[in-house]
C-alpha cells in the first residue's frame, strides 16, 4: 500500500508533521486487521499488510475497503486537517507466489496499476501486470505517430449468451501494429497513453472506430449486436466526453442502444456526483453501461444500487480463482447472485477452460467471453461469426 500525496504533505508541512501522519496511518491500519495479521512499514509512505488464512479474494477485498475508508477520513495532525488516500495492490498465496519476496513484488505491480487508475483504489495482481510494468517504455511521440499513421487497429472478441450459445455482441480491443516491434497488446501501451495524456485522443478514436464498424456490419445485413467499448477513467471524467460520444453516434448513425460502455468499478466510485450526472446522460441517450472489473474495487451493494448501469463484468482475476484457490467459487457465485438480485446482466471475462464454462453454466451466469469461447479477431473474421443462428463452436 502506498499513500497518495504524502510527498506533498511532507515537503509543504515538514518532516515532523509527515512522521506524525505516518504514525496515524499505522494506527488506522492496525485497527482494520485482526490480531493474527501483520502490519509493517516498508519505507517512506509504503506499508504492507499480511493477512493470515485469507485465501479468498473477497476477504482481501473486504480488508482493502476497510483500509481505504479508514485512511480516507480527515485527521488533524499538529493542528493541520489532513486528508490522504491510498493505492493498494493485492497478491494471494500460492497463486501469485510461494515466497514472501515474490508476493511482495507482485503486490507492488498491482499497486502500480492501482495508481494508474487513480487515488483510493485497489487492484489484484495478475500475470499481465508484470508485462505492463517492466516492458520497455514507448514514448508519447510514438503513440502520437501511431494514431496519426493508422498503426492502431481494433480487434473484436465475441460475447456469448450462456443459455443459448449465441453470440450476442463483441468487445472492441485495441492493437498497435508497431513498425519494428510487431503487434502490441493494449496492456503494454494504454498505461503510457493514460500517463502522457494520449488516452483522450486514442479513446475518442476507439469510440468512433467501434461505432463505425458496428454500423458497417448493420448495413451489410449482419444482425444487430451490441458493441462494447472500454472507456478509461480519464476519458469518462473529462468534460468533453458526452459531446465526444454524441458526435460519434451522429457521425456513424449507430443506434445508441447497440453501444455498451465498459467503465472500471473504481472509476465509477471515484467522483460520485460527476459519475451520477454522466450515467444519467448516457441512460437518457439509450447507451448501455457495464461495470468493468467488478469485484476488484471498493463498491458496496448500496452504492451499486444507485448506479444507472445495465451489466456487471466479473474480472478475469476472480474467475481464475475457480480452479486455483480455495473458496474461489464462492466469490464468483456470490457476484453472479448479486447481479441477478440487482436485475443486471452478468458477464464473466477471461473464460479459459471448460471448467470455467461449466461453473458459469451451473450458476446461471448470463454471458461470457474469453479465449476458450473466441479470441479477439479482425472485423472481417468476426463478421463471419455474426450471422443468423450462429452459436459458439466451443
Amino acid at each position: 500500500m502506498d499513500l497518495d500525496g504524502f510527498k506533498h504533505i511532507n515537503d509543504s508541512l515538514g518532516q515532523a508533521v509527515g512522521n506524525q501522519l505516518l504514525q496515524s496511518v499505522a494506527k488506522r491500519l492496525q485497527s482494520c486487521v485482526r490480531d493474527p495479521d501483520t502490519v509493517s512499514r516498508r519505507g517512506s509512505d509504503e506499508f504492507a499488510v499480511l493477512l493470515q488464512d485469507a485465501h479468498r479474494p473477497q476477504d482481501a477485498a473486504a480488508t482493502a475497503r476497510r483500509v481505504l475508508n479508514a485512511l480516507g477520513e480527515v485527521r488533524s495532525v499538529d493542528d493541520h486537517p489532513l486528508h490522504v488516500t491510498a493505492s493498494i495492490g493485492v497478491s494471494i498465496y500460492p497463486d501469485d507466489g510461494i515466497d514472501a519476496e515474490t508476493l511482495i513484488r507482485n503486490a507492488g505491480s498491482a499497486v502500480y496499476r492501482a495508481k494508474k487508475n487513480g487515488c483510493q483504489s485497489c487492484e489484484f495482481y495478475s500475470s499481465e501486470l508484470n508485462v505492463c510494468t517492466f516492458e520497455p517504455q514507448f514514448t508519447r511521440e510514438e503513440l502520437q505517430r501511431a494514431l496519426e499513421q493508422s498503426e492502431l487497429k481494433l480487434h473484436y472478441q465475441p460475447k456469448v449468451n450462456l443459455k443459448t450459445g449465441a453470440i450476442t455482441g463483441a468487445e472492441a480491443l485495441a492493437r498497435w501494429d508497431h513498425p519494428t516491434r510487431g503487434t502490441i497488446p493494449p496492456r503494454q501501451f494504454i498505461p503510457l497513453a493514460e500517463e502522457s495524456g494520449m488516452i483522450l485522443p486514442i479513446g475518442a478514436w476507439v469510440l468512433d472506430e467501434a461505432c463505425s464498424q458496428a454500423r458497417i456490419w448493420a448495413e451489410a445485413g449482419v444482425p444487430a449486436k451490441t458493441m462494447a467499448v472500454n472507456v478509461s477513467g480519464v476519458q469518462f471524467q473529462s468534460e468533453g466526453f458526452l459531446d465526444e460520444l454524441s458526435a460519434a453516434l451522429d457521425k456513424t448513425g449507430l443506434d445508441p442502444s447497440f453501444l455498451e460502455l465498459d467503465v472500471n468499478e473504481s472509476v465509477l466510485m471515484r467522483h460520485p456526483e460527476r459519475t451520477a450526472f454522466v450515467l444519467k446522460a448516457l441512460r437518457d441517450k439509450g447507451v448501455h453501461v457495464s461495470v468493468d472489473r467488478f469485484g476488484t474495487g471498493n463498491s458496496s451493494l448500496s452504492s451499486m444500487q444507485k448506479l444507472s448501469v445495465h451489466a456487471l463484468k466479473i474480472d478475469r482475476s476472480l474467475l481464475r480463482q475457480i480452479t486455483t484457490a480455495p473458496g474461489g467459487t464462492a466469490a464468483v457465485a456470490a457476484f453472479i447472485e448479486m447481479g441477478r438480485g440487482l436485475h443486471l446482466r452478468v458477464n464473466a471475462q477471461g473464460v479459459e477452460t471448460v471448467e470455467d464454462l461449466e461453473f458459469l453454466w451451473a450458476h446461471e451466469c448470463d454471458e461470457a467471453q474469453g479465449n476458450f469461447l473466441g479470441r479477439a479477431v479482425p472485423p472481417d473474421q468476426l463478421a463471419k461469426l455474426l450471422q443468423p443462428n450462429r452459436v459458439c463452436a466451443s
